[in-house]
């Protein structure tokens, strides 16, 4: 084998299955070699590098497995970047290999010369460029052990003459180190004393509250059984959407400015906390510091007491530590705090109802949303964008036991939501992907992917990927930010978009395209979608002066949203807007 051969060998011996990439003279033995391993290599041909990075990130989120991804030397080992950092910062597992000139003409100012190691020292944990074949293996080996143990980006650099070379195995000399495949995860539960110290906290309150995150999305039968045994109310962070099922009456939803309000009420009413494999950014989302006795678990020991001052802190696995925790715990008799938690949560779906029903120009994007939840297949993969479009998300759709669902979090970078619906679909390709966009991610690079997703589909045993896409022609969560923040009216020059015919544009590439401006036709419009014989592009025509309201409204965001009155060019419709999202949140179920 010559060293690309060898490559793709290598990262097969490791159990990497397919891999995301752009082709390039920076990587041409790589390439050639490809197509030599594609019987246990699949490649999925992307339209941009940065598609590949996402779609590497996604695989790792919804399989647990590293994800792999490639690209050439100098622009297009920069185009990974955006991706990379989306895996970095929810810390999934990604092994980046990138092309680099050829060793003589390093140092030369080359074209497509980059320092490499430079670029992605910031965004991975282990960076290293091969300079003899003796090297590769043990470069491949420790990028794949190190993004696997540490939930963390690597990147193998390998100049394009060496990929041409004949591969040698390191010798058996001084300077030489020869190196093993193999996972071993990390020490995944923690000592008794800290279980033991655990269960005092979370024995001694009367009103516990949970917030579980990514880190529980394997852990949702011992979820629920510790909260069942402490009467507890869960609350859940983007990234946990699927840990925990919403048919159940104690699961408040998402937490934060996207959140519900019965989320707010759990955090700010609790006197007991625990808080299992979330990095939850928003402290001013949680428990006041000094309000609630905390306890911790996060398989990052980095994580621990980051967001709220903890009195416990416990290193491991979220499902094996509340397994050990459990008969630990005292099952709590008094379910007057499990019952306010419940009653809260039960008129908050009538206030989304109410609010989904509400009349908009033309047609309310909770609207689409609502009429989805309830037709959501079994099994589904929901993807969503950055954007208002993650605030429908996060709070209508009612996620089932064996649903996968995940977005850019931590970096929360617009243009991830279609890449990540075909990454699901390929990891996953007899489930339906619904992948719910905003115009504005659509247009960076969602009709990108779906030239992408045209040259895949006829692949799948189940054909059906159905994107969502708000055609609001705004950049409306920047807008609506910008009103409520800096208590200034739409800025048009920046916010408005050009209107496009998305749902023609999927007919173009050969899929299925359907428009809705009525609702009255939106659920006809989903049943339509999820019994298309192929990918549909569903396009809703949706009125962008509709608030994404946060659960819990200060006086300083209420001072802003007069303040911006005199410069908002749109004022009729957002008053009006405004005024029934409060009115149905004040009196649920009243016209």
């Amino acid at each position: 084998m010559n060293v690309s051969e060898y490559v793709w060998h290598r990262l097969s011996e490791w159990g990497l299955k397919r891999v995301y990439g752009y082709p390039g003279d920076g990587v041409g033995g790589l390439d050639v070699a490809l197509e030599k391993a594609k019987d246990r290599m699949e490649y999925v041909q992307v339209r941009h590098e940065e598609m590949a990075a996402f779609m590497a990130s996604a695989h790792a989120k919804f399989t647990g497995e590293v994800g792999l991804c490639y690209a050439t030397s100098g622009p297009g080992a920069i185009h990974l970047l955006n991706g990379l950092y989306d895996a970095k910062m929810d810390h999934v597992p990604v092994v980046a290999l990138v092309g680099q000139q050829a060793r003589s003409a390093i140092g030369a100012s080359y074209q497509q010369e980059v320092d490499l190691q430079t670029l992605f020292q910031g965004v991975t944990e282990y960076v290293a460029m091969a300079s003899v074949p003796e090297q590769v293996r043990h470069l491949i080996d420790r990028a794949v052990r190190i993004a696997h143990t540490k939930r963390a980006v690597t990147c193998v650099i390998l100049p394009n003459d060496l990929q041409e070379l004949d591969y040698k195995d390191p010798p058996l000399a001084h300077g030489a180190t020869h190196t093993g495949v193999g996972y071993a995860g990390p020490a995944k539960l923690p000592d008794q004393a800290a279980l033991r110290a655990a269960a005092d906290v979370l024995n001694a309150g009367s009103k516990v509250a949970m917030l579980v995150g990514a880190g529980a999305l394997d852990a949702t039968d011992e979820v629920i059984e510790v909260a069942q045994r402490l009467q507890a109310g869960v609350a859940k962070a983007l990234l946990g959407k699927a840990a925990v099922p919403d048919d159940l009456p104690f699961v408040t939803g998402s937490i934060g400015l996207l959140g519900t309000r019965p989320s707010w009420d759990l955090m700010k009413n609790c006197d007991t906390f625990l808080m299992v494999g979330s990095a939850f950014p928003y402290s001013e989302f949680l428990p006041k510091p000094g309000a609630a006795r905390g306890v911790q678990i996060d398989i990052d020991g980095s994580r621990l007491s980051l967001r709220y001052p903890m009195e416990v802190n416990m290193v491991g696995d979220s499902a094996t530590t509340l397994r050990a925790l459990l008969p630990l715990l005292t099952q709590k008799k008094d379910s007057s705090w499990r019952r306010d938690i419940e009653k809260g949560m039960a008129d908050w779906w009538e206030t989304l109802k109410e609010r989904a029903m509400n009349s908009a120009e033309p047609l309310n994007p909770q609207r689409v949303f609502w009429e989805l939840s309830p037709r959501l297949p079994d099994n589904a993969i929901i993807t969503a964008d950055s954007g208002s479009v993650a605030n429908w998300y996060a709070r209508d759709l009612k996620m089932r036991r064996g649903m996968k669902a995940s977005l850019s979090g931590g970096l929360a970078s617009l243009g991830a939501g279609t890449p990540y619906a075909l990454a699901g679909k390929m990891a996953y390709p007899d489930r339906t992907v619904i992948a719910c966009m905003g115009d504005g991610a659509m247009q960076m690079n969602g009709l990108n992917v779906m030239i992408t997703i045209s040259k895949y589909w006829k692949r799948w045993s189940n054909p059906r990927l159905i994107v969502l896409v708000l055609n609001n022609r705004d950049l409306n969560q920047v807008t609506w930010e910008e009103r409520i923040q800096l208590g200034a009216g739409k800025t048009e020059s920046t916010q408005s978009i050009p209107d496009f015919p998305y749902h023609r544009y999927a007919e173009l590439l050969g899929l299925k395209g359907i428009f809705v401006d009525n609702p009255d036709r939106v659920g006809a419009a989903w049943d339509e979608a999820l019994a298309a014989d192929r990918p549909v592009i569903l396009e809703a025509y949706t009125d962008p002066n509709v608030p994404p309201l946060p659960p819990h409204i200060t006086l300083k965001e209420a001072k802003n949203f007069v303040s911006m009155i005199p410069s908002e060019p749109e004022l009729g419709s957002v008053l009006k807007n405004s005024a029934k999202e409060l009115l149905t949140s004040v009196l649920p179920g009243k016209d």
